[in-house]
């Protein structure tokens, strides 16, 4: 071993992108770790003449990038994936996912489907999610238990379901959990409404009194589709989001997920406010929601993160691919072919995504002090050759089977395409019996 200061991990690659600064890749750097977090960025060989690891990585033909954060998911609806396809929103919601739901959720089905999420992610590039769905307990718990960064949305709607049979005990419990958490390295909570259609004017004045209080994030499925609107406006007399505005909830809190139907001044009042939109570009294309105007967003100031939303509508918890479709949309609906290059759809998966989450100074890009959140992707491969310019490469050409090894806090949850502390063999066996109670009719 070299001598020289004492560091837990010294990881060696080819190319480093921090994403922040924008853009910039740096050749032939490592990144040094003590603890769960970022010691230093240099070159490699000085990096070896300075630090004396215990562990060294050699990754001599990988890209290291910031792990993926996924800023909006339903991940236990991963053991949901393909139950119904090729179907509108609300005939999708009421006549399948909501009865498959009410056979299923149960404390087991949101650890399984957690854990099957948990490893789909880690071998996509994904280091952290912001989670929306039921029995936010359990899933917290999971999370923590399997090493996994997450924020964790405490459910609030207007009808009862396993979790909560009315308004108070959704926030009552919702609340215990928050307090449960606290201060958890990796887990954090948001308050969780899920549409405006779902949750009433009184819930949303105290999620807003809550969201203050607590200075949690408000996670919320907003303008998801044009038939939203317009119900909305025949029966509160305003779009969703001027009732949103007047209930107080337009604020740096809120992460409104989908938008597909913006007015101008709608996404001036967004970037004004600090609103952070979760772009879920796969989702609202299979279930023909509409177009989120992402350039006009970025180009506005918003702050617009990538989610993939639940495998039940999308079908996969792929980022490389929603990095990929998201820049390929924009560039369609903005008919402009520079609109969200390759370098901003990437920002847009790790940095934006941790902002959205209120976390930038924590995860989201690679620098001195932020958390060891970091993704390794192997760029031999025959379908990324030749390299002109990686984080093209990565956007547009790269798969998620080319991620090779991922870090969360410093701690390897993934090596050599090798999960560490997850049971693929069980996973798939859980997986199936799930299945199997789901198809009984």
């Amino acid at each position: 071993m070299p001598s020289g200061n004492t560091i837990d991990t010294l990881i060696e690659a080819r190319w480093v992108v921090p994403v922040e600064r924008h853009g910039v890749v740096l050749e032939n750097h490592a990144v040094a770790i003590a603890g769960d977090r970022i010691e230093a960025i240099l070159p490699t060989a000085d990096a070896q003449a300075r630090y004396a690891p215990r562990e060294r990585v050699e990754l001599p033909e990988h890209a290291l990038i910031p792990g993926l954060v996924n800023a909006h998911t339903h991940n236990p609806m991963t053991l949901m994936r393909g139950l119904a396809d090729d179907l509108p929103l609300m005939r999708w919601l009421q006549d399948h996912i909501w009865p498959a739901e009410a056979k299923a959720i149960s404390p087991e089905f949101v650890r399984d489907g957690v854990e099957l999420a948990v490893a789909e992610m880690l071998r996509g590039g994904t280091t952290c999610c912001n989670e929306n769905y039921f029995f936010p307990d359990v899933q917290a718990a999971t999370y923590r238990r399997l090493g996994f960064r997450a924020m964790v949305g405490l459910p609030i709607i207007e009808f009862p379901s396993a979790w909560a049979q009315s308004r108070d005990e959704y926030f009552d419990k919702g609340l215990a959990v928050h307090d449960e958490f606290r201060g958890e390295a990796l887990i954090g909570t948001s308050l969780g409404p899920h549409a405006p259609y779902t949750v009433s004017d009184a819930s949303f004045e105290r999620i807003r009194v809550l969201a203050d209080q607590l200075d949690i994030p408000v996670h919320l499925h907003l303008h998801e589709t044009a038939q939203e609107v317009e119900d909305a406006k025949r029966e509160h007399g305003a779009r969703p989001f001027a009732r949103m505005q007047a209930l107080g909830l337009v604020n740096d809190h809120l992460i409104a997920v989908h938008m597909t139907q913006l007015t101008d001044a709608e996404i001036a009042a967004c970037a004004e406010a600090g609103v952070s939109v979760a772009h879920c570009v796969e989702s609202n294309l299979k279930l023909a929601s509409g177009f989120s105007p992402a350039e006009r967003l970025r180009r506005a100031g918003v702050n617009v993160a990538l989610g993939t939303d639940g495998c039940a509508s999308n079908n996969d918890l792929d980022m490389f691919g929603e990095m990929r479709t998201a820049a390929l949309v924009a560039k369609a609906v903005a008919n402009d072919a520079s609109a969200f290059d390759a370098a901003s759809a990437l920002r847009a998966a790790t940095l934006n995504g941790a902002k959205a989450l209120g976390w930038e100074a924590r995860i989201g890009s690679i620098e001195v002090g932020k958390a060891a959140d970091l993704c390794a992707v192997r760029l031999d491969a025959i379908e990324t050759q030749p390299m002109y310019s990686v984080i093209s490469q990565l956007v547009y050409a790269t798969g998620r089977h080319q991620v090779s090894d991922v870090w969360i806090a410093g701690v390897r949850k993934l090596r050599d395409r090798v999960l560490s502390n997850l049971d693929p063999n069980d996973i798939r066996e859980k997986a199936r019996r799930w299945r199997e109670r789901l198809s009984e009719r």
